[in-house]
């Protein structure tokens, strides 16, 4: 516990191009070394290929879709009772939700084999948007291990 006054968060600003806080936060975390500006140069890109692939909606649109398909809303915790670890189902709070749908796109991105993080980024994003890919296989195998260990649901804490 703090003896001080706890800061308050600051919510980044909005991206300069789509003028979106999610975009932001999403760019904010595919950045690696410090350098936004090639990270954002590379979300640019898939928004662009977004762009010529779905061409009825706008692909800030389908970016926020492809991550509404991703988050998670129940998830595992080991929890230790009486000696041995059972795998408890919880539910997700919000911002952990879009933190891991983020983390689980772009770590797919970068795993996945093409020319630049740009294009990887944007088959990945079209991927989940059609409800397919590595992020939306990682939450649906999140869903199915919180399915098969509901018989331990009540030693949530």
């Amino acid at each position: 516990m703090p003896r001080r006054r706890i800061p308050q968060r600051r919510p980044p600003l909005a991206d300069p191009m789509y003028n979106d806080v999610v975009v932001s936060r999403f760019v904010n975390r595919m950045m690696s070394a410090g350098k936004k500006s090639v990270s954002r140069k590379s979300f640019y890109e898939a928004m662009k290929m977004l762009e010529e692939k779905v061409s009825d909606k706008p692909p800030v649109e389908v970016f926020l879709k492809a991550l509404d398909n991703v988050k998670p809303a129940i998830e595992v915790k080991s929890r230790r009772v009486g000696g041995s670890t059972y795998q408890v189902p919880v539910e997700v709070k919000e911002n952990r939700r879009e933190a891991l749908a983020m983390r689980w796109i772009i770590g797919a991105a970068r795993a996945r084999s093409g020319k630049s993080m740009g294009n990887r980024l944007g088959a990945e994003l079209l991927d989940a948007y059609n409800q397919a890919g590595t992020a939306f296989k990682k939450k649906e195998d999140t869903h199915r291990m919180a399915e098969a260990n509901k018989a331990f649901a009540h030693y949530r804490w």
